[in-house]
């Protein structure tokens, strides 16, 4: 996923009214109570945005591959939580944190 500055809007003024196509140039800002960001401000919060996305996609892998709460439930009630343990730490060490 690639962040762009809609996100970047989001995430500096929450709630803030504006309209933008994918450029800081096209923002129209229609809120009166928030200040619009500046393009710095807005550019380094992309940056910021698209480094915690990257940061995170461990996180992302990992819950595609742990099973759902009904099979680990299974798990617990067959292996016990050895058993369950197990199968989590196989997901943590195929896609450890950074």
């Amino acid at each position: 996923m690639s962040i762009g500055v809609a996100e970047a809007l989001l995430s500096l003024r929450p709630g803030a009214a504006w309209s933008c196509a994918e450029s800081y140039e096209s923002i129209v800002w229609y809120d009166t109570v928030q200040t619009i960001p500046t393009k710095q401000e807005v550019e380094a919060e992309v940056v910021r945005l698209q480094q915690e996305y990257d940061n995170n996609e461990y996180q992302r892998l990992r819950e595609k591959e742990y099973p759902t709460w009904e099979e680990q439930m299974d798990i617990l009630y067959h292996g016990g939580y050895d058993g369950w343990k197990a199968v989590i730490q196989a997901v943590k060490d195929k896609y450890p944190k950074p």
